[in-house]
Parts: C-alpha cells; sequence; structure tokens
C-alpha cells in the first residue's frame, strides 16, 4: 500500500488581544455572570476555550468543569468542580422546591450547558431554575466534519471578535518550576525535545517503538535532550518503561507546569490527547500524529502546529471500530522514518542545523 503523509498547514495567528484586553464596561459598571457547565476532559476544554472568551468580553463566568483547568483559564473566569452541590442536584427530583438553588441558577443572566442534553428531565430542571435563561446543548456536533472549537463556538450564536486558536497564559508558579528543571537537568544550551506517547486511548497512540527511533535521532542528530511527558494514565496503563529508562521524565505535573514545559521546548511529538492540544496553545512547535481519529474535527489548533497522518482507506474511524481494529496500520504503519522526516523539515528544526547541530536522517 502507498505511503502518504498528511501535512496540515501551520496554523499561525497572532491574537490582536489577549483575554486580559477585551473589550469591558467601566469598572464602576456591574458586569453579568454567566453560567458554564462543561462535563469534557483536556482536549475538549481546550477547544471550548475561545467560546470562553467570547462570553468573558461581556461578563464574568462561573465554570464548572475539572477543577484543573483553572490552571489555564483567564482571570475573568472563575473554575469549580462539576461534582458541586448545585450541579448535583440537576440530576435529582424534587428540586422545584428548592429555593436555594433557584436562587443559585436564578442569578445568572445566563446559563449555558454542554452537560446532560440527552436528559429530558435534567433539562426541564435547569430551565426552570434558571428561569428560561439555560440553553443546553449537545456535547459534541453531530456532523464529522465541524471541529469541536467551531461547534462550542458556534453555540452561542453570536459574532466573536476572539480567534478560534487560543494561547494560554503561562502562570507565574509553572513557569518557576521550568526554571528550576531546566536548572536541574542542564538542559540549558541543548535543543530540547518533549514527547508524550499517551492518549485518552490506547488505540490512538503511536508504539513505544517509534518513539524511541525518534528521540535517538533527537539526541544524536542535534545533539539534544529529550523529555517524556507522562500522566496519571500512562503510569497505570504502563508501555512506557523503555522511554523512561532512556529519558528525562516529567510525570503527574499540574497543567499550569505542563503547560510552562511546553512553551519553553524546542519541539513537541504527541497523539491525538489533550497534551498536545496544550502544546499547541502554548505556543511550540506541535507535531500531532493521528491515526483513527478524524483530524477535521479534532486537529490541535496554535500558532505552529503540524498534523501527520497515514491516509489510508479506513481511517478515521468510529471508536468500536477503533476499539476492535485487527491491525491499526493506521499508526503501526506510519513509520518513523517518515515522522523524522517531516521533522526534520520543520523551520525550528532545520534552524538548528544552520547552528551546526548537524542534523542527519
Amino acid at each position: 500500500m502507498k505511503f502518504e503523509l498528511m501535512m496540515a498547514k501551520c496554523y499561525i495567528f497572532e491574537l490582536s488581544m489577549s483575554m486580559k484586553q477585551l473589550d469591558r464596561h467601566s469598572s464602576n459598571a456591574v458586569r453579568s455572570r454567566s453560567c458554564v457547565l462543561f462535563p469534557g476532559a483536556l482536549g475538549d476544554f481546550i477547544c471550548l476555550l475561545p467560546a470562553l472568551q467570547t462570553l468573558a468580553r461581556d461578563s464574568e463566568v462561573d465554570l464548572f468543569a475539572r477543577s484543573e483547568f483553572a490552571d489555564i483559564v483567564a482571570s475573568e473566569v472563575t473554575v469549580h468542580s462539576l461534582e458541586s452541590h448545585e450541579v448535583s442536584r440537576l440530576f435529582t427530583a424534587n428540586t422545584a422546591e428548592d429555593q436555594p438553588l433557584r436562587n443559585f441558577f436564578g442569578a445568572y443572566a445566563a446559563v449555558y450547558s454542554w452537560l446532560g442534553s440527552r436528559q429530558s428531565d435534567f433539562v426541564q430542571r435547569l430551565r426552570s431554575l434558571s428561569g428560561g435563561r439555560a440553553q443546553i446543548f449537545p456535547f459534541q456536533p453531530n456532523d464529522s466534519e465541524t471541529h469541536h472549537m467551531d461547534y462550542y463556538l458556534g453555540c452561542l450564536r453570536r459574532h466573536s471578535a476572539v480567534s478560534s486558536q487560543p494561547q494560554v497564559e503561562l502562570r507565574p508558579e509553572g513557569i518557576a518550576w521550568c526554571a528550576h528543571f531546566w536548572s536541574a537537568r542542564e538542559l540549558h544550551h541543548r535543543p530540547v525535545l518533549v514527547i508524550a506517547p499517551g492518549s485518552g486511548a490506547r488505540e490512538k497512540n503511536w508504539p513505544e517503538e517509534f518513539f524511541l527511533a525518534v528521540a535517538e535521532w533527537w539526541r544524536q542528530a542535534v545533539n539534544g535532550a529529550v523529555v517524556l511527558l507522562t500522566g496519571p494514565v500512562e503510569e497505570e496503563r504502563g508501555g512506557t518503561d523503555r522511554l523512561r529508562h532512556r529519558y528525562i521524565v516529567a510525570s503527574d505535573l499540574t497543567l499550569s507546569r505542563a503547560a510552562a514545559l511546553l512553551a519553553r521546548c524546542d519541539v513537541y511529538l504527541g497523539n491525538d490527547s489533550g497534551i498536545t492540544h496544550l502544546a499547541a496553545i502554548a505556543g511550540v512547535r506541535t507535531v500531532a500524529l493521528f491515526g483513527p481519529s478524524n483530524a477535521r474535527q479534532w486537529a490541535p489548533r496554535g500558532r505552529r502546529v503540524t498534523i501527520v497522518s497515514r491516509n489510508i482507506e479506513c481511517s478515521p474511524c468510529q471508536i468500536p471500530l477503533m476499539k476492535s481494529c485487527p491491525h491499526h496500520a493506521c499508526l503501526s504503519e506510519l513509520h518513523p522514518k517518515d515522522v523524522i522526516g517531516v521533522m526534520a523539515a520543520l523551520p525550528e528544526v532545520l534552524t538548528l542545523t544552520r547552528m551546526g547541530a548537524g542534523i542527519k536522517v
């Protein structure tokens, strides 16, 4: 079967304004408050960021989602746990007479929920408690052509001056931790490649031996350092032992620290995962490997993103097929030499060549 690489254009776009620079009412005016309910994981949430930025232009936003997302939202957004009492009560009966709950949701000028759209009782309760000001949307778009970032932004049905290519504002704590990490591991003056070999589904992961081949090329060709970025899922699943034994490991980082680490490295390589989305909005050159998942819907967006995939007839595929696939050719036949060829041609890597690193493919 003929091999064909698909290389997406780099998304290069500088936001004309940061969230802190967005148009606001005068400091003396009372800003309205909006409530957002969002059940997604990291990659989903990063796709929600432009919608949050749009809402934050005109109101203070209370976001009910995973608590760790507080590390990567702007100051206009306050993060609360999705497991809070108020949200949990929406799934129980007898809320009509719950006056504190009615006061809670009724205080918002608008409520936007990507949670519970298929549960009619939930929808009815939330709309009633919010005084009819709640809008409830399906968690994902109905078609396979719409990118999730565009979908979430489109749900608001309003003109947005915010780019659909968000950026993350690094936290001082994360920057300080990263500076210490760099010094402790003597990474100064060395090209650094960060690789993240995991994802939310094992079937989306490029083989460990392929990551090893790219890491060895990086180390030998540019005299670079390799940092392995892993989380609790990779710790539980295993399958990264050889990478752990050979390279620097950064594990179980907060999102603040992970973002700072990614922003400081030279190149990032990873699967279709939340961390890959984080790398893209952190501004590092991001090489994203796509196999069974749909890049039209899930390609990370950022200033410097390259998508690499193998164009085969059965890819992308639906989750049931992905789970039962007997060959996983979309990843197992995406060979290291092809990925190395793409990486070696990146402007950031060519710069290392001009500096005398002597890259060989």
